[in-house]
């Protein structure tokens, strides 16, 4: 019962009431030891309590991931070249084709620097941490959904909201069925390295 409790303490904390409060206008620097803090604290938890090992699983069914995020990926493609086409088409593909560099040097970073830790917070240790505190998947999966949305409240964007609320089922839908930080890591990169790519990086937060 009160390991129970600890739970929604420390959820509360961690995906609600910490990313709620990046929209406020504080010290930066703050906001950035907060945010290492609660990522710290996660890790320690992965290692030292659930004993993750952070090695990739020889048991992953590669073939059926890629057939499934590529046939996303068409989709997700499809959808927003016509909706950079329609409200900005000056964008459209313009960071790859004058700035190929900067294209290059920013879709490594955000991988590497961004979409793991994301990952490693939001569908690793959400998952192993509270997937006893629902009485169902569905739960479990929605309100992943929605706390990853939330992270990106600081955007102060309803579109980058409602992106990553989808792209927050789609994520929990992959690590739910594979169990795999790799796999789920390398499909948000995917899609988020080709929001970039094709031009909506800017309300994203890239540089461009």
């Amino acid at each position: 019962m009160l390991a129970n409790i600890y739970r929604y303490i420390e959820f509360l904390i961690l995906f609600i009431i910490l990313p709620v409060s990046f929209v406020f206008n504080y010290s930066f620097i703050i906001k950035l030891t907060l945010g290492l803090l609660g990522f710290v604290y996660v890790v320690y938890f992965l290692l030292k309590v659930e004993k993750n090992k952070f090695k990739i699983s020889e048991n992953l069914n590669w073939m059926r991931f890629w057939k499934m995020t590529l046939l996303k990926m068409l989709l997700i493609a499809l959808l927003t070249i016509l909706f950079v086409w329609f409200t900005s088409k000056e964008s459209l593909f313009s960071v790859v084709l004058q700035k190929p560099l900067l294209w290059l040097a920013i879709l490594f970073a955000y991988s590497i620097f961004s979409v793991y830790p994301q990952e490693l917070v939001y569908r690793t240790f959400y998952f192993q941490r509270y997937k006893n505190l629902f009485y169902n998947t569905n739960g479990l999966i929605l309100i992943n959904a929605i706390v990853f949305a939330m992270a990106h409240l600081f955007f102060k964007n309803g579109l980058v909201i409602i992106l990553t609320f989808l792209g927050g089922l789609l994520f929990a839908f992959t690590y739910n069925k594979s169990r795999s930080t790799i796999l789920v890591t390398i499909e948000h990169a995917i899609y988020g390295c080709w929001l970039f790519t094709v031009g909506m990086g800017e309300m994203l937060g890239f540089p461009t």
